[in-house]
Parts: structure tokens; C-alpha cells; sequence
């Protein structure tokens, strides 16, 4: 498939790169394709292309969101999605590692509210980008899961089939206002490692009987 990138730090590169060894095409979506980030991407990665971000959503298969989240109303208003699928693997982390929208609602719905011709799928955001990176946990029988919300189900389907290739299980765990919960996943994982120290491979399992 074809992929767009709306940012391309650590988690949007981890995600991108391991998906264009799977096969993918990247593209950034960048209005200055000549930035020091775009720069940085394509050295690690060469097989990345980069465009305007109009252009990247209209060549695109699907795009992914992997920017500062308080970025994101001014990023996505003046963007036509053509009803595509968008992966928010955004998070609203505010002061003192707490909800940056006071648990009121998800910052994924707030992304379908800035991004009202896209179908926003929430994904990637209950760990940190070093999991992101190396999704293997051979000593285990389970895989890792990567939890999921969103209102349409064509588009969770397309997100499942690219989460699988990067090695997870995959949970869909309803409609995107269940991102609020993932998103307080998040705000665990990020407490545990970034603030207390506690090792970045870890990830979360899901066993049914």
C-alpha cells in the first residue's frame, strides 16, 4: 500500500520505517520537503518520498497522524482526506504527564473533529516508539496487542491488516470514543518509563478464553 506520514519523529519514523521493510510505500507529507525532519527521515530511510501534504493524502492509501498532538487543529483544518483512513497515533499529554483534555473527551475525537473527511482511526499510541520499532517478543507464545478504536469498520479493517504486518495482535475495542481510555494506557506507560524509570520493552497482552 501506499503510505502517508503527517509527521516523522520517533514514533512516525519507528512505524514507517518498519512498515516500508514490510513492503509499503512511505511518503512524508511535509509543505517543506526540504526540512532538517524530512532530511533526517530520508538519511536513515532512502526508499522515503516526499510531498506537499495535499498531495501526500491524494496519493496515499492510507495516512497516518504521528504529530505533537496540540499541533494538530492547525495541521489538519485545511486538509481534504477524501473520506480515506487516518491513524491518530497522536496522544493530548498535558501538565505533569496528566490528560491534556481533562479526561472530557479522546484527542482522537477531537481529531475527527479537525479532520471531518477522514476516518480516523486511533492506533499505536499505548506504547512507546521502541516498541514500535521491534515488535518481537519471541520468548512469549502471544504476540503483543495493539488496541484500536474508530467508528468505521472499512477502516479499521485496513488498519488491522497493517498492524499485523508489523507483528501484533490486534483488539478492536469499539468506537473512537473508547480512545480516551487507550489514551489513558498511555498516559500508564508513559508515567512507568518516562517518568519512574521503568524499562521502555515492555508491552501490553491479551488473553481470552
Amino acid at each position: 500500500m501506499i503510505l502517508g506520514f503527517i509527521g516523522i519523529g520517533n514514533v512516525g519514523f519507528a512505524i514507517a520505517d518498519s512498515l516500508q521493510k514490510k513492503g509499503h510505500h512511505i511518503i512524508i507529507a511535509h509543505d517543506n520537503i526540504g526540512s532538517e525532519s524530512v532530511l533526517k527521515a530520508q538519511s536513515k530511510n532512502k526508499n522515503f518520498e516526499a510531498l506537499p501534504i495535499q498531495e501526500a493524502i491524494d496519493k496515499a492509501d492510507v495516512l497516518f497522524l504521528a504529530t505533537p498532538f496540540f499541533e494538530n487543529e492547525s495541521i489538519l483544518k485545511p486538509i481534504d482526506f477524501r473520506s480515506k483512513t487516518l491513524v491518530d497515533c497522536t496522544n493530548p499529554v498535558g501538565k505533569g504527564i496528566s490528560h491534556g483534555l481533562a479526561s472530557e473527551m479522546s484527542g482522537a475525537e477531537k481529531v475527527q473533529e479537525w479532520a471531518p473527511t477522514a476516518n480516523v482511526v486511533k492506533a499505536f499510541t499505548i506504547y512507546g516508539f521502541e516498541n514500535l520499532i521491534d515488535s518481537n517478543f519471541s520468548n512469549y507464545d502471544t504476540k503483543p496487542v495493539m488496541l484500536i478504536a474508530g467508528n468505521s469498520e472499512t477502516a479499521k479493517k485496513e488498519v488491522t491488516s497493517l498492524t499485523n504486518d508489523l507483528g501484533f495482535y490486534v483488539k478492536d475495542t469499539g468506537s473512537l470514543d473508547q480512545a480516551l481510555h487507550l489514551e489513558h494506557m498511555t498516559l500508564l506507560w508513559v508515567k512507568m518509563v518516562r517518568r519512574d524509570g521503568h524499562h521502555p520493552n515492555f508491552v501490553w497482552g491479551y488473553l481470552e478464553r
